[in-house]
């Protein structure tokens, strides 16, 4: 029933300039709104994300959107050169090395964004 839907991540934020400046400015997205709403939404790679406005922050324990690129060594550099601040881990099963760990048949690289959401950067390489 929903297989041929569209899907579109929604991204709670609290300060719309600061999150907008970060995703257009760091991450190079191009916006569409804001709509009557106060939501600006994103097309990355066909995909929709929208930022939407809180009044108070939320903090999910997980990662909320995580993008596949064909090769992160170089989309982490570019975004460490925009700005992006990667985190690093280094605990049983999980151990980044210059920003980047290995999970079995990919590479995965996590951020944040202004407003605390987790962003990941992820490529298959089987």
């Amino acid at each position: 029933m929903l297989s041929e839907s569209t899907v579109t991540t929604m991204l709670p934020v609290v300060d719309m300039s600061r999150a907008r400046e970060f995703y257009e400015g760091k991450l190079a997205f191009r916006p569409d709104g804001p709509k009557p709403d106060g939501k600006v939404l994103y097309h990355p790679g066909g995909a929709t994300l929208a930022l939407f406005p809180r009044e108070a922050a939320t903090k999910a324990e997980h990662t909320a959107v995580s993008f596949e690129v064909s090769d992160i060594d170089s989309t982490v550099r570019q975004l460490e050169q925009a700005g992006v601040k990667f985190e690093d881990y280094d605990m049983p099963g999980l151990k980044t090395e210059k920003h980047i760990c290995v999970l079995g048949a990919e590479k995965a690289a996590w951020f944040y964004d202004t407003e605390g959401n987790c962003l990941c950067l992820h490529q298959e390489t089987a």
